[in-house]
């Protein structure tokens, strides 16, 4: 599952590696190559729920293997907190569950989830030039760029913000997320103040890019100890998408561990 803002071609170099198990990539729906929602008809986060039930369902997945990455992590967990049978293990790559000290949003998602400044956001949002600059101003940050055509950014990210002949703008949707990210960060307090996460006996195996100057590998062992069962890893020479900049090493960890 991809996180925010991208689309399930983060996985394109992971697939490979995870053979011969069945591997299955999708968009949420208002990313990537999935629908866009009627306007108006607004925005819930618990229908990602839905949308995760529905695809294994679709597909007759009786249980599967979740990764998720970013803000698909804390979509995995609930997941498994309301159908842990249909659950066998956890991969949680640069992601967060709840507030912690050691959580640190990018500026770009921060300043897009504070209300005080929607009409601030509205007005970088509505100008091209400004957002451009706003999202090379976080690729840098990360570590990359827009320059390369076939770079993360320019294959997964830029769509999102601009479309493309196959990719319909998702704007609307990644302002519909991140306006409910804090009341999100909410649920997911009380999740762990409650200690519900302990209850879940399946394996949740955490792996960070050790150069993610935001999602740090500190952040990884804040999640992981939410869990009774985990295993948390390290990935050197990677940043917040592992699973990009090292698939084989990503793919080791997943294989090892599941056996």
């Amino acid at each position: 599952m991809h996180g925010f803002p991208d689309d399930s071609r983060i996985y394109h170099r992971q697939v490979p590696h995870l053979c011969p198990r069945r591997v299955v990539t999708f968009d949420w729906l208002g990313f990537g190559h999935s629908d866009r929602r009627p306007a108006g008809s607004g925005f819930n986060p618990r229908d990602r729920q839905g949308e995760l039930l529905a695809v294994l369902d679709t597909l007759k997945i009786p249980d599967a293997v979740l990764v998720g990455h970013d803000a698909s992590g804390p979509e995995a967990i609930n997941f498994a907190l309301e159908h842990s049978d249909r659950v066998t293990a956890l991969v949680l790559l640069n992601t967060y569950y709840g507030r912690d000290q050691s959580l640190h949003f990018p500026e770009m998602i921060a300043l897009m989830g504070d209300p005080e400044y929607r009409q601030l956001v509205d007005a970088i949002m509505a100008d091209e030039a400004q957002r451009l600059w706003l999202l090379g101003y976080t690729a840098q940050r990360f570590g990359g760029h827009f320059g390369d055509p076939d770079g993360l950014g320019a294959v997964s990210v830029l769509p999102q913000f601009f479309g493309a002949r196959d990719n319909p703008i998702a704007l609307e949707e990644i302002r519909a997320w991140t306006a409910h990210l804090p009341s999100a960060l909410d649920t997911q307090d009380q999740a762990v103040t409650a200690g519900k996460l302990r209850h879940l006996e399946m394996p949740a195996i955490v792996a960070f890019g050790a150069d993610d100057p935001y999602l740090t590998p500190a952040l990884g062992r804040h999640v992981a100890g939410l869990f009774t069962n985990p295993t948390v890893h390290d990935i050197p020479h990677a940043s917040h998408w592992p699973q990009w900049d090292q698939p084989q090493a990503v793919a080791h960890l997943i294989n090892n561990t599941l056996g």
